[in-house]
C-alpha cells in the first residue's frame, strides 16, 4: 500500500504539468477552433530560453519573467498572425498540418542551433523528502502539483469570473453572437495564444528540471497532453485537468506493476478507452453536427 501511495502521488505532479499543457489544446480549440500539434514544442522552447538567460547569470525567476514576455510575444501574437490568421478561413486542417511541420522545424532548429545533448536544469525548489506515513514526498512533487494546479485553477477563474474571461468564453461559444455585442473578437482570440503562452512558459519551469532540457522534450510532452485534452474532454476545461491527473498516475502505476516499457502507451490506451466509450470525454459535452 505504501509503494502505491508513493507511486501515485508522485503521478499527481507529473499529471498536474501534463493538465497544464492539455489547458492549452482546450483553451485554443474553444476559442478559434484551433489544434496546435506544436504544443509540446511550445513547452520545450521557454525551456531553452530561460536556460540562455541563466548562462548569461540572469537569476532563474527572472528568466522566466523575461521568458514569458518573449512566449507572449513569439508563441502568442507571432503564432497566431504568422500561421493561424492566414490559415484560418482554409479550415482546420492546414492548420493541424502547419502545427506539425512547426514542431519539426521547432526541434529540428533547436538540435541545429543549440545542441542535441540534455541539459540539466534548476528547481525552483529544494531537495527536501517529507515522510507521511511510511510514505517519502519530495518537496519537488508537492510543489509542482500545488503550482500546477494552481495556474489550472486561475486560469478556470479568470474565464468564469472576470469580465474578459467571460467575453473570452461568449467568443468561443458564438463568434458572431459576441461580435453583435461589442465583443473584440480578434483582441479575446489573442488573448486565448497569450494564455496559452504563459501557461506552456509554466511548464517549462516546471517540467524541466524533471525531464532536461532537451530538443525532443516537447514531443512526448505534447503527445501526453493531447490525450488528457481528450480524455477529460476536449471542450471541457476542467477535464483537461482531471485527464492530466489520470495519464500521469496510471502511467507512473503501469511503470511499476507492469513494465517501464509500457508507460509511454498509457495514454494511448486511455484515449483509445475512452474514445470508444465516451466520445466527448469524461467531463466533455456532446455536441450536435448539422449535417
Amino acid at each position: 500500500m505504501t509503494d502505491f501511495l508513493q507511486l501515485f502521488f508522485s503521478g499527481l505532479s507529473t499529471g498536474a504539468i501534463y493538465a497544464l499543457a492539455a489547458l492549452g489544446f482546450t483553451l485554443l480549440w474553444q476559442a478559434s477552433g484551433t489544434i496546435n500539434f506544436a504544443q509540446g514544442e511550445f513547452v520545450m522552447l521557454p525551456a531553452f530560453s530561460m536556460l540562455a538567460f541563466l548562462h548569461l547569470g540572469v537569476p532563474l525567476l527572472m528568466a522566466f519573467g523575461l521568458t514569458l514576455v518573449l512566449a507572449v510575444i513569439v508563441l502568442g501574437f507571432l503564432f497566431k498572425r504568422g500561421i493561424v490568421d492566414p490559415l484560418f478561413k482554409f479550415g482546420m486542417m492546414p492548420i493541424v498540418v502547419a502545427t506539425i511541420g512547426l514542431a519539426i522545424a521547432l526541434r529540428n532548429g533547436v538540435r541545429a542551433g543549440y545542441s542535441a545533448e540534455a541539459y540539466p536544469f534548476p528547481s525552483l525548489f529544494a531537495d527536501t523528502l517529507f515522510n507521511v506515513a511510511g510514505v517519502t514526498i519530495t518537496l519537488q512533487d508537492v510543489g509542482t502539483f500545488v503550482l500546477a494546479l494552481v495556474l489550472v485553477l486561475g486560469t478556470q477563474a479568470f474565464l468564469a469570473r472576470t469580465v474578459t474571461g467571460r467575453a473570452m468564453q461568449a467568443v468561443a461559444q458564438n463568434t458572431e453572437s459576441a461580435s453583435v455585442l461589442g465583443i473584440n473578437v480578434p483582441r479575446m482570440i489573442f488573448y486565448t495564444f497569450a494564455v496559452n503562452a504563459v501557461l506552456a512558459a509554466s511548464a517549462a519551469l516546471l517540467v524541466t528540471p524533471t525531464y532536461l532540457a532537451k530538443f525532443d522534450m516537447g514531443e512526448s510532452l505534447g503527445t501526453k497532453a493531447f490525450f488528457a485534452a481528450i480524455i477529460g474532454g476536449f471542450n471541457n476545461s476542467r477535464g483537461a485537468l482531471l485527464g492530466g491527473l489520470i495519464v500521469g498516475v496510471c502511467e507512473n502505476l503501469a511503470a511499476a506493476y507492469i513494465s517501464p516499457a509500457y508507460k509511454d502507451a498509457v495514454a494511448l490506451v486511455l484515449f483509445m478507452i475512452v474514445i470508444l466509450f465516451k466520445p466527448q470525454g469524461l467531463l466533455g459535452r456532446a455536441v450536435e453536427r448539422k449535417v
